[in-house]
């Protein structure tokens, strides 16, 4: 009898996890008191969000976070309800919550708090599990906001214990871990275009793409919102436009296509082609009305769209 072997999981770190929330109201308006409509409860931060779309899309997850308090205890119970496996490390220190605010006619209002205190010793405890959690990965992501004081130095060994396993390491994060997951070498950075500008201190695209290059990222690719998608390697500059005609909640649609990027490359991919494939999560990550999930029919359908005629992009 032979034996089918086990996919190859993909590991998600998300530094700053947070017990999302969501209320939907009539109409947002500031200083009226509200009625609020519903409310949604669900673990969140961008790493959860895109180990969810990977999830959806038949790829195998294990995410590594760290959880504190009674919020923590929360966000993993919520996780293992929804089937999606995780490694936790605890923090003395309570897990961040975010608030959004949606009403179907102005763009969601977010509330986002900057999260617990981290101590080395937790950061160096992450860093360890993860490690063992590496063994038979197919890749690994980092993506989200840093808590509070966290050096650089922990996007680093992030980093560098991604490569140590010899998996792909693709981060999306922003300001100075930024520069210092391209310094550390990762295989790929996914910052949005803001994000690229105001960490490298550049004027244009082009130039913070080339800043990063230089530091040490193998690839970087750019989310522009309704401009699409960017990216740039040692075989020079690639691009797809965004998806025409899609409307709806882009909460989310970005890390949406950090999972479609993911998923792509992970089944052989060349980088136009998963652009393609991150773009199609991205819009139909827009379709969806909470973070984290993506219409599957309209994914394999912006993904069907004609390559070289028509192509497509990313709306975030």
């Amino acid at each position: 009898m032979t034996t089918t072997p086990a996919p190859r999981r993909v590991v998600v770190v998300t530094p700053n996890p947070a017990v999302d929330i969501t209320y939907a109201v009539a109409e947002q308006q500031l200083g009226v008191t509200q009625r609020v409509q519903s409310v949604v409860r669900r673990a969140g931060g961008k790493g959860v969000n895109v180990a969810r779309v990977l999830e959806s899309l038949d790829v195998p997850t294990l995410q590594v976070l760290p959880l504190g308090g009674a919020s923590g205890t929360w966000l993993g119970d919520a996780l293992a309800a929804d089937d999606l496996p995780a490694r936790v490390v605890e923090l003395r220190a309570e897990t961040r919550s975010t608030v959004a605010v949606v009403d179907g006619i102005q763009h969601p209002t977010l509330y986002a708090e900057a999260g617990p205190t981290v101590t080395p010793e937790e950061w160096a405890a992450l860093t360890t599990e993860l490690r063992r959690s590496l063994q038979d990965a197919s890749a690994l992501v980092i993506s989200g906001s840093l808590p509070p004081a966290t050096p650089d130095s922990v996007v680093e060994a992030l980093v560098r214990t991604g490569h140590d396993a010899g998996v792909p390491v693709i981060v999306d994060v922003s300001g100075t871990a930024l520069l210092a997951a391209a310094r550390a070498g990762a295989t790929i950075l996914k910052p949005n275009l803001d994000e690229a500008l105001e960490a490298t201190g550049a004027a244009d695209l082009a130039s913070a793409r080339a800043a990063l290059l230089a530091l040490g990222a193998r690839a970087v690719v750019i989310s522009r919102g309704a401009d699409g998608l960017t990216a740039g390697d040692a075989d020079g500059a690639h691009e797809v436009p965004a998806v025409p005609g899609v409307s709806g909640n882009p909460t989310g649609a970005g890390d949406a296509a950090t999972a479609g990027l993911v998923a792509a490359l992970r089944a052989g991919a060349t980088l136009p082609e998963a652009l393609r494939s991150a773009a199609a999560a991205g819009a139909a990550a827009v379709l969806e009305p909470i973070a984290g999930a993506i219409d599957l029919a309209a994914f394999h359908r912006f993904i069907d769209a004609p390559a070289a005629s028509d192509p497509i992009g990313a709306t975030e």
